[in-house]
């Protein structure tokens, strides 16, 4: 019997579990102290009052003979996939609800799909990005290149004609950095992968913080983008369903390679591998789109774009150089004199008692860099970016 070696070829431990495993260790050393949470993307607002009730009439269902459900269908029910339809119409972007499949969420479908293409790919990822990435095609043994991403490009990396890939991966708005790509800029990736038969796997879990008219939402707001790109999204951020788990992903009828239709294989291996989302999430995530849905969503992400503006202001007037923040819930910062990332979480947690994200977690390109999500509760948050400028301003002073 033999194992899957390449897990040998894993970092010993996942990025967020390392974090978690050093705030625990700081805690029981200072029980005195409060700790606030600025590092996990997990939100902190309940669900909207509709999904919420959706979900209750659902469970009544359940208990009638009438409107019990079993088994579903593994691509989700046609309700909420011509919800989804509906989302994405409102924005000028037309699918066919036979290119929605419903997932438990785009975590689990970021790492299926590569199930898709052979472990012969390449494929590029952004350097920094969401370190699942890596380590799903790091199991699977492919060969992976990186676009290098930093303050010169904005953390945006663009197409090297000089890189050849199979598989690209994008994240916009970007996981750690925030930054978000405009439709002239993801024409150029979906040019590239045009020109080398590659596919974009599009991660718009975010998609719902933009705010800039001239950035895009979906890949699909892009011409030619449906014969080279599968977007996956989540419900975990528009509607807080971390703890719900929902997602959906869209593979277009265009999208052929090796004489293969991407969708029909991904149907198949979904009716072959995935036994669906149940009934009662389903109906909740389905209220999100509603009339009353998207009011009341909209709510809990202004939640948590003001707790953006507080961290943004107070590092604005200690001095240091971030992006993000205004169409994304994350702030990407770089540590002040000189830190590594590492260093720099110590320091803030030290003195702070703040715990946040260390940016080479996020590729080796993220090393001196660090990030800060606005998903916590507010009163909190505008504590710990009060104890952040204050330590900041002082460290300044010292290091003049």
């Amino acid at each position: 019997m033999k194992i899957n070696e390449h897990y040998g070829e894993l970092a010993a431990s996942y990025l967020f579990s390392t974090v978690a495993k050093k705030q625990a260790e700081f805690s029981a050393a200072h029980p005195e102290k409060e700790i606030i949470r600025l590092s996990i993307g997990d939100v902190t607002q309940p669900l909207a009052r509709c999904v919420v009730k959706a979900m209750q009439e659902a469970a009544a269902e359940m208990g009638t003979k009438e409107g019990f459900h079993g088994y579903g269908p593994e691509q989700g029910y046609d309700f909420l996939k011509e919800a989804v339809c509906g989302y994405y119409a409102a924005r000028g972007t037309r699918l066919d609800k036979d290119e929605i499949f419903i997932s438990d969420g785009a975590k689990s479908d970021l790492a299926n799909v590569l199930g898709l293409f052979s472990v012969e790919n390449t494929v590029l990822v952004p350097d920094p990005v969401y370190p699942a990435y890596v380590d799903d095609n790091v199991t699977d043994g492919r060969r992976i290149v990186y676009a290098k991403a930093d303050e010169a490009n904005g953390f945006l990396p663009m197409p090297d004609e000089n890189v050849k890939a199979d598989i690209i991966y994008l994240c916009s708005p970007n996981n750690p950095t925030g930054a978000a790509y405009t439709r002239a800029q993801l024409a150029e990736w979906v040019a590239y992968a045009k020109k080398n038969d590659a596919v974009i796997l599009y991660d718009a879990a975010y998609e719902c913080f933009i705010q800039d008219a001239a950035l895009a939402r979906s890949i699909f707001e892009v011409e030619g983008a449906r014969a080279c790109a599968i977007e996956i999204c989540s419900f975990s951020k528009i509607a807080g369903f971390t703890g719900t788990r929902c997602g959906y992903t869209v593979v277009p009828a265009e999208l052929k390679r090796g004489g293969m239709s991407l969708n029909k294989l991904w149907l198949r291996r979904q009716t072959t591998k995935f036994n669906g989302v149940p009934y009662i999430v389903q109906r909740g995530a389905a209220a999100v789109f509603t009339e009353s849905g998207m009011q009341e969503i909209q709510e809990n992400l202004d939640y948590y774009r003001r707790n953006a503006a507080v961290i943004a202001a107070a590092l604005d007037a200690a001095g240091v150089w971030y992006c993000g923040g205004k169409n994304s819930p994350y702030l990407w910062l770089r540590c002040p004199g000189g830190m590594k990332s590492w260093e720099f979480f110590d320091w803030l947690l030290e003195t702070c008692g703040v715990v946040g994200t260390p940016g080479v977690g996020f590729g080796a390109c993220g090393e001196g860099y660090f990030r800060l999500t606005a998903f916590g509760d507010a009163e909190k948050t505008k504590l710990a970016a009060a104890k952040m400028q204050k330590a900041l301003l002082q460290l300044r002073e010292t290091q003049q």
